[in-house]
């Protein structure tokens, strides 16, 4: 078996056991980003063999302070599956996660295939308001970039709101965040925190996309990235986002059941 299929099996051991397992740099280094994202698509290739289907992708490390924190220059990304869309259950499934997190970010929806990410503003068909509900199984959160790109840039689930907005009405960059945990104030930010506009992010995923191979599709769901600091979401919070003209988003986490 390879480092890369090890540090799988060893992510994989994580979500089915439901306990947070080592983290997998022992196995593929901190420095190689190919072998992280050569775990990330192991990853992927079984969930897709198990059935799962691909809707986006999420972007992560879109902080200064963040990247900052972990040492690198640069964001990733991760798949966003269909069935970690929550937007429709009345409660947050507590107990399909491990150690989440919370953050309020701009969701942007595909109208078109990004072939050229110079003009990447031109294929968004709308944007919403989006908690990203961010989830690590590496134990304690001890987690270096090429921990948390093998783990799927550490996604758990998501929510979006119903309130779109088309480019043409608001800008990016420029919308404030107020993130609200049981009617606490909790994370401040704004557009300019996620690389100075998601839409920067959304530019840097569409040209890595490429490189992959695995260009951004029409009808996809990209998470941009956060903007502000992310929150614990613990059984029985709620969450409340509200992202300038974009307006609400929120979401109430399940107490956890037994078993």
């Amino acid at each position: 078996m390879t480092s890369v299929q090890e540090a799988a099996e060893r992510l994989a051991r994580a979500t089915a056991q439901a306990r947070p397992v080592a983290p997998v740099r022992d196995l593929i280094g901190t420095g190689d980003l190919d072998a992280a994202y050569a775990v990330q698509q192991e990853l992927t290739r079984r969930r897709l063999a198990g059935g799962a289907v691909v809707v986006g992708r999420k972007i992560g490390l879109t902080s200064p302070a963040v990247q900052a924190q972990l040492g690198v220059d640069q964001p990733d990304f991760g798949v966003l599956f269909a069935d970690m869309d929550v937007s429709a259950l009345p409660e947050v499934p507590s107990e399909r996660l491990l150690q989440p997190k919370a953050e309020a970010e701009i969701a942007f929806v595909l109208k078109a295939d990004v072939t050229d990410p110079a003009r990447v503003r031109d294929t968004v068909g709308y944007a919403v308001a989006a908690l990203e509900i961010v989830d690590s199984r590496i134990a304690g959160w001890d987690i270096t970039l090429a921990d948390t790109v093998a783990d799927n840039a550490s996604s758990g689930l998501y929510v979006l709101a119903r309130h779109r907005l088309t480019l043409d009405e608001f800008q990016p960059r420029e919308a404030p965040m107020r993130l609200y945990a049981d009617g606490v104030l909790v994370s401040e930010g704004s557009g300019a925190a996620c690389l100075g506009d998601p839409l920067n992010a959304l530019a840097w995923l569409a040209r890595t996309a490429l490189a992959f191979g695995e260009p951004l599709r029409a009808g996809q769901v990209v998470l941009s990235g956060a903007l502000g600091p992310m929150v614990p979401a613990l059984p029985g919070t709620r969450i409340r986002a509200e992202v300038g003209e974009l307006g609400e988003v929120s979401a109430v986490f399940s107490e956890k059941r037994d078993g």
